[in-house]
């Protein structure tokens, strides 16, 4: 019986691979993420690159980036798409499940606690912690892409490429900007980027067939024009709820806020909640960690139709993420083989280099702009920024000082 080879420098297959790892190790490192990541999906982004590019060597830079890129072009979450498939190349189908639930399955529940009223922080204490959580996302940004500029960056075309990528995000109001950038990168790299070719460094080929990508993509479709009519055929308003959810999560790029305007359509537009329900919510979840998108736990608890209360919150999740999952694993088996083409690499290159001008943009807005206030906010993400970079913590510890000095601060 063959063996597969291990690349020793990302722990990701080289040939015809069985996964490495086991669901049950991609679990335990998932729901470490899914209680410390803070910060939304970019500040996720950064955290995933700390802990498999950097610490575990799951996955290299050049791979990771590539992933990175992949779930930026298609509709749903971007970084829960991302940990889905570092759960995927680990351990298989069910390392992948393991990596979505112990990712979504902390914030979904404390949001889900939050619906029923217990998950209310109020006073000074209550808003200085939840001030200083924010913080920490302004110093995994940062890491990020201090980290993946000096890797993927690392001549002036790609700088440049970058900031250009970068300047469309920061002059654009248009929710398609982040798409155009990242397509012009690709453009740019075509033209830019040819020289030193190299083979492609790890590998993402994923256990998944081309006759699952093409099923997956089937359904995806399937289910985007077949609930609304078997809805209107029903009446049934457990699949009207399942319909707007999955609505909302295959039509938005980007992910995280983007999706905030198309739930409120689908929700507080037809009177299944009201606008005050659906701000306190989305204020509740811009304070947990994990995906934005477990939002859609807490909707689905408290809209008036029924299903609601923990089915409704159970439908909720997997409505909302089931589309991104869908398209995603639709497009994996094609993945691995177009970035190996030359042409391929030099737009990747050029791609790559976009994603850290998008990145470098969200530092910015919304992560700098919405979250430091004052020069006590800048020395809190500062100091994190050096616990990160300079004396490698583990994000656990900035996520806990920036919580104890953001409370520190609202008592003085």
């Amino acid at each position: 019986m063959p063996t597969s080879k291990l690349n020793p420098s990302t722990g990701i297959s080289a040939g015809q691979a069985s996964p490495a790892g086991s669901p049950l190790e991609v679990l335990r490192i998932f729901l470490k993420l899914g209680l410390t990541c803070f910060g939304g999906p970019i500040a996720h982004i950064g955290y995933f690159r700390d802990e498999f590019v950097v610490r575990r060597k799951w996955i290299d830079e050049h791979a990771y980036a590539d992933l990175v890129a992949l779930c930026q072009f298609l509709p749903g979450p971007a970084s829960s798409q991302v940990g889905f498939s570092i759960g995927l190349t680990r351990a298989g189908y069910p390392g992948a499940l393991a990596a979505w639930t112990g990712f979504t399955l902390p914030s979904a529940a404390i949001l889900v606690l939050f619906a029923y009223g217990a998950g209310a922080l109020g006073g000074p204490v209550g808003a200085g912690l939840l001030h200083g959580l924010k913080l920490t996302a302004v110093a995994i940004v940062a890491q990020a892409v201090w980290g993946m500029a000096r890797n993927l960056c690392p001549d002036r075309e790609r700088a440049s490429i970058a900031v250009v990528a970068a300047l469309i995000i920061l002059f654009s109001t248009a929710s398609i900007a982040q798409i155009g950038a990242i397509v012009l990168g690709g453009l740019a790299g075509l033209w830019l980027c040819r020289s030193d070719a190299q083979a492609s460094s790890g590998h993402v080929k994923m256990p998944v067939s081309r006759t699952a990508g093409f099923v997956t993509l089937g359904i995806f479709f399937v289910l985007l024009a077949g609930l609304p009519a078997l809805q209107a055929l029903t009446g049934s308003t457990g699949i009207a709820l399942f319909d707007a959810f999955y609505r909302s999560g295959a039509l938005v790029f980007g992910g995280g806020h983007v999706v905030l305007p198309l739930l409120r359509e689908a929700f507080v537009t037809p009177g299944w909640l009201t606008d005050d329900a659906f701000l306190a919510g989305y204020g509740a979840a811009q304070a947990v960690p994990g995906p934005l998108f477990t939002f859609a736990a807490y909707l689905g608890a408290v809209v008036s139709p029924e299903p609601h209360g923990v089915a409704g919150a159970v439908l909720g999740l997997v409505g909302i993420f089931l589309p991104g999952i869908l398209v995603l694993l639709g497009a994996l088996p094609f993945w691995d083989s177009f970035r190996k083409r030359a042409g391929a690499q030099a737009m990747m290159r050029g791609v790559n280099a976009a994603v850290v001008g998008v990145l470098g943009a969200a530092l910015y807005n919304p992560v700098w702009t919405t979250t430091v206030h004052s020069p006590r906010d800048f020395g809190i993400a500062l100091v994190g920024f050096v616990l990160l970079v300079a004396w490698r913590a583990p994000p656990l510890v900035v996520v806990a000082f920036s919580a104890a000095a953001g409370t520190a601060m609202a008592l003085i």
